[in-house]
């Protein structure tokens, strides 16, 4: 079915097409479909737009991922599905290897995104042969690549699970994840929690990146080559930032309660 562009919904039915799309293709998984539309129904409570508070958690995990000494995507079924290209893009900017990783995993599937992510020109994909395990964690997404995730001092994890973006924060990593869900365990345990639709966001922290990253450029060529943006550790970025991850989340419902009840006074 062609969806019109001028249907109110578009966008929405739009990501949806992709994951029916990443099924049929054997990436994404059924249980993603229930996942995703639970994420959906909170971008639907705030106006399918991008919050204030989004676009500052995207600010400081823009600056994570480029002070980053050894930063790494990882990808599951529906980020594969949602935004393979921008991943992709954002793993050229910071050049960071991606890196699939997968609840419900078979070696298939892994192979079949690897693939999808090299189509849209990957050159650094990990996960088909782990040789690591994350501590704490009984399923398959303990599963790790020593080169990516296990050694990575920054991971981003859209749509993570909360045990796994739990385990991550244990081991001493920073984690910034993509989660429409302010009060999902994933948001309250991440370093940065954007809350927002996955496409969106990782459109604004491309823009974002390639805005520091002219800066840094400035900054260099009026300091001279010896000046460097990793002259204090990530904690003391975040401190630079007056950043709070748990107040950020706290704007994010407050924004979408302003919404709601703006929407109830105005019918």
């Amino acid at each position: 079915m062609k969806i019109p562009k001028s249907h109110p919904r578009y966008e929405s039915l739009k990501r949806r097409d992709k994951l029916v799309a990443g099924i049929e293709a054997g990436i994404t998984s059924l249980h993603g479909l229930i996942a995703h539309g639970r994420g959906e129904a909170f971008d639907y409570l705030m106006g399918e737009r991008t919050l204030e508070s989004a676009l500052r958690a995207t600010e400081v995990a823009a600056a994570l991922l480029l002070m980053a000494k050894r930063p790494v995507l990882s990808v599951n079924g529906n980020v594969a599905a949602l935004a393979s290209k921008e991943m992709v893009i954002l793993s050229g900017l910071i050049n960071a290897p991606l890196e699939v990783n997968l609840f419900h995993r078979t070696e298939e599937r892994v192979k079949r995104i690897k693939e999808l992510l090299e189509r849209e020109g990957a050159k650094h994909v990990l996960g088909d042969k782990p040789d690591s395990r994350i501590p704490g964690i009984e399923h398959a997404r303990a599963l790790a690549t020593r080169e990516g995730i296990y050694s990575a001092d920054v991971v981003l994890a859209p749509l993570e699970d909360g045990d796994r973006c739990e385990a991550l924060i244990a081991m001493g990593k920073k984690v910034i994840t993509i989660d429409l869900n302010p009060l999902s365990r994933t948001s309250r345990y991440a370093t940065v929690s954007i809350v927002d639709d996955i496409e969106r966001a990782l459109r604004n922290l491309i823009s974002v990146i390639e805005t520091k990253r002219e800066e840094q450029q400035q900054r260099q060529q009026q300091h001279g080559h010896g000046y460097s943006s990793n002259s204090f550790n990530l904690d003391a970025l975040l401190r630079a930032y007056d950043y709070d991850n748990k107040a950020n989340l706290k704007a994010a419902i407050k924004e979408i309660a302003t919404r709601l009840i703006g929407k109830i006074g105005n019918e």
